[in-house]
Order: structure tokens, then C-alpha cells, then sequence
């Protein structure tokens, strides 16, 4: 039989550093010039931040926000009584759908919360969706091994076994870690596009064999091959990796709104400032763990 044809790589960059929050410093990867959204995820963040920095009282609508912690803690707190705290390993892979306002906060002052957030937009049909979470103890996600190759399975399926998150738009997600000069395939079906963060160590990858280094992003996009080929470097690597079918449907976008029309966005608008259809008793609620950000303020 015929081995796949390899996926190559079309872009690797180093992604800058950008405020965020209250008082918090981002490594801003799709989101920025180099890579303004990557259909369909809309934006990604590696964040390093403790207290009293966090991401205090906000809304979202019309997507999807995946928290994966590395290290430390974070606290979350919606509108609706939700409270959680994400360890090591946890994963939250938050619908906010037609409403959510809620708290994302770190959970010490001393040991610094380490992970990272992904925004996956949900196509029109599914945009005004109810909330809901799934949310995973890193103890309960798969852990896939072969020779020299760990992988946390969050989303989609690897080496054979499947992660348990249920995606709306057709995605997966993973945190793979190999030891040093170790290669490990993926398959990527053809209409999928997507990208591999390293936070540690190096890697060559894709048909061209692009050099990624420690804090760079690797893009792959849509074409025939569909097995991603990655080799790690003299001390091993570790990084995320996820890819996803583009929804090829436009994107309005406002801060922590996305929708597909400037009607919806300007409907969006109204329904948060009175407070309707999604929003209810926004303006009454704060967060029990906004007030840690409140610190800041006197800094």
C-alpha cells in the first residue's frame, strides 16, 4: 500500500506579545498580523500570568472558548452559577453561544498559571445555541504512548484512540510531548486546516521539513496530503497541535462577540446593553473572583 502523501507546512512565525486582561502579558498566536484567524479558530493565546493580573467580568457570544492549562490553577465564574477550577492537564471547552458573561482568574500570587485558550467560531445554525461546558480533570482525558511519544487527547483522535469533547465544528486538539529525535505522524484530512505551538524544545515538520523553535507557530492549510509529519529536535518537544474544517462563512466581530452579519453584531450589541436574549441580569452579576484583579488597580 501506498503511504500518504505529507501535508507541508505554508507559514512559521514567532508570535508577539500583547497586553490582555487586567494586567496580564499574552503570546498572541492567531489573532494577530501574521495570522489573523485560521478558519475556524479565531484566536489563540499562550498565557504565563498570576495574580492580581487575570481576565476579570466579560461576555462572549457566537463561539467557543477552550481553556488547557499546562500549570498552576485558574478559577472561573459565570452568570448562571457556574464556578470551576482548572489544574494541570483540565481542559474547558466553554460554548458561549447566544450568551455568557463570566470571570477567568489565576489562581495565586505566587505560582504562575500556565496554558492556553483557543476561540473555534460555530457556524450560523449554531451561533444562538445554548451555553454549555465540558469540562475534563487531566486524570479523566486519554493518554496516548508509544516509543518516545505522549500524548493528552482533548478533542478528535491520534495513534488510534479517541479524545472525549464533542466539537461542533469539526475539529481536534491535542498536547503532544516526544522525546528527543523521536517522528510522530498525524493524519489531517484534506479539507482541514490548521497549526502546531511549541512550548518547548524544536521540531522539523511537514513534507518541506519547516524548523520550528521553542515559542514559534507552525500553519498547515487544505490540500491533498493528509499525514503531518513531525520529527523532534536533540531535546525533545512539546507542544499543541489542532486543526479543523473551515465554516467558509463570514465573520463580523467585535471584542468578545462573533457573529456572521453586521446585523447580528449590531442585534448583539442591543441585546447586552438591554440586557435580552442571552443577557439576562447581566448588569446584576459580579464575579466573586473579579475582586482579586481589584488589586491591581491600586498597584
Amino acid at each position: 500500500m501506498a503511504s500518504k502523501a505529507l501535508r507541508r507546512i505554508s507559514k512559521v512565525f514567532s508570535p508577539p506579545q500583547q497586553n490582555e486582561g487586567v494586567g496580564a502579558r499574552v503570546h498572541r498566536i492567531i489573532g494577530n498580523q501574521q495570522c489573523r484567524r485560521l478558519d475556524p479558530f479565531l484566536m489563540l493565546d499562550y498565557f504565563q500570568v498570576k495574580l492580581p493580573a487575570g481576565f476579570p467580568d466579560h461576555p462572549h457570544r457566537g463561539f467557543e472558548t477552550v481553556t488547557y492549562m499546562l500549570d498552576g490553577t485558574m478559577l472561573h465564574e459565570d452568570f448562571k452559577g457556574n464556578k470551576g477550577n482548572l489544574e494541570p492537564g483540565d481542559i474547558q471547552w466553554m460554548t458561549a453561544g447566544k450568551g455568557i458573561v463570566h470571570a477567568e482568574m489565576p489562581g495565586s500570587f505566587d505560582k504562575t498559571s500556565v496554558g492556553f485558550q483557543l476561540w473555534v467560531n460555530l457556524d450560523k445554525k449554531n451561533k444562538m445555541c445554548d451555553p454549555e461546558y465540558q469540562e475534563y480533570k487531566s486524570e479523566k482525558l486519554p493518554i496516548v504512548k508509544r516509543d518516545g511519544i505522549w500524548i493528552r487527547l482533548i478533542a478528535g483522535e491520534a495513534l488510534g484512540e479517541k479524545g472525549p469533547i464533542f466539537t461542533r465544528t469539526p475539529a481536534f486538539y491535542m498536547d503532544v510531548r516526544l522525546e528527543k529525535n523521536v517522528q510522530f505522524d498525524q493524519h489531517i484530512p484534506k479539507d482541514y486546516q490548521g497549526m502546531v505551538f511549541l512550548y518547548e524544545g524544536s521540531i522539523k515538520i511537514g513534507e518541506n521539513q519547516k524548523e520550528v523553535q521553542d515559542k514559534q507557530a507552525a500553519i498547515f492549510e487544505p490540500e491533498e496530503g493528509e499525514n503531518l509529519n513531525i520529527i523532534s529536535g536533540d531535546k525533545g518537544a512539546k507542544f499543541i497541535l489542532f486543526a479543523g474544517r473551515p465554516i467558509k462563512e463570514p465573520v463580523y466581530s467585535y471584542g468578545p462577540f462573533v457573529l456572521d452579519s453586521q446585523s447580528s453584531l449590531n442585534d448583539t450589541f442591543e441585546d447586552y446593553q438591554e440586557e435580552k436574549n442571552g443577557f439576562e441580569g447581566a448588569s446584576q452579576w459580579q464575579s466573586e473572583i473579579q475582586f482579586l484583579a481589584e488589586l491591581n488597580k491600586s498597584k
